[in-house]
């Protein structure tokens, strides 16, 4: 079924898809996020992974509530912004800051943001993070003391 970008019923779908973002990136590597505003063939990328599939994007968050308790005494997702930059765009604006379970209490710090692109029935068929430093600057950071 098609839904025109302007009709009331597409534009209330975007509406409920920013207030899950909203409600759920907060709390991300502390419980498991709503998959009922995502496509069934979701496409994923960030600087490290791609994948394809609402199963493989669910794993995605289990790995990271799994290794965020395994290797950190505390991890935050902040979200500083959620918001429709168009109508099939969502754009969220983060900060991931961490301490790593390591006598140093290395820190990790970095920005990001997320781009939502929404297909006919405005579901997020596409999630592609940007962060503001390389996969190896990030890493740095784990050798480095607190």
């Amino acid at each position: 079924m098609n839904h025109d970008p302007d009709r009331g019923d597409y534009l209330k779908q975007v509406e409920r898809a920013i207030a899950t973002l909203q409600h759920d990136l907060p709390t991300l590597f502390e419980r498991d996020i709503s998959y009922d505003i995502y496509s069934r063939d979701i496409d994923f990328r960030d600087p490290v992974n791609q994948f394809k599939g609402k199963f493989n994007y669910r794993i995605i968050f289990w790995t990271l509530r799994f290794h965020g308790r395994l290797f950190f005494t505390e991890l935050a997702f902040d979200l500083q912004n959620v918001e429709a930059t168009n109508q099939t765009t969502i754009r969220a604006d983060w900060t991931v800051r961490g301490t790593l379970r390591v006598p140093w209490k290395a820190k990790l710090f970095f920005n990001g943001y997320s781009l939502y692109t929404l297909d006919q029935d405005a579901l997020i068929c596409e999630h592609v993070d940007t962060w503001d430093r390389s996969p190896g600057a990030i890493l740095q950071q784990f050798v480095q003391k607190g």
